[in-house]
């Protein structure tokens, strides 16, 4: 299935008397839900709907958690989920404190073989 795309025009923010350049991107045609992917994971298993739903919902639930412990989560072939964090600069190490941290950010890092079926995507202009 073709990832759909349009091209859109933008200046480099770094010099705005450069010409607009136009740059390739996605069109989401909708989304999907986690009650419409445990349904298309049932259709293709033996686990009901109701039963992938719970594991589904639980997994929600557990990830997070182990994230904001201080752990990588990975999940064999579909990837692993981290978080990296940004924050001022201390001039030592006894002057940094929690709240020079300005934000937190959720790192999604697919495995191999997700990675490749991504790669191997072709696009379609819409």
């Amino acid at each position: 299935m073709p990832i759909p795309y349009s091209l859109v025009q933008r200046g480099n923010p770094r010099d705005p008397s450069a010409p607009k350049k136009f740059y390739a991107q996605v069109q989401f045609s909708g989304e999907v839900t986690l009650r419409e992917l445990a349904d298309e994971i049932a259709k293709i298993s033996t686990v009901s709907v109701i039963d992938t739903k719970a594991v589904l919902d639980s997994l929600l639930e557990v990830i997070p958690k182990h994230i904001t412990g201080g752990e990588m989560v990975r999940l064999g072939d579909f990837g692993s989920f981290g978080i990296t964090l940004k924050s001022e600069g201390a001039e030592t190490e006894d002057a940094f404190t929690s709240s020079m941290i300005k934000r937190v950010r959720l790192l999604f890092k697919p495995g191999k073989l997700f990675k490749k079926e991504i790669e191997a995507a072709d696009f379609k202009k819409i």
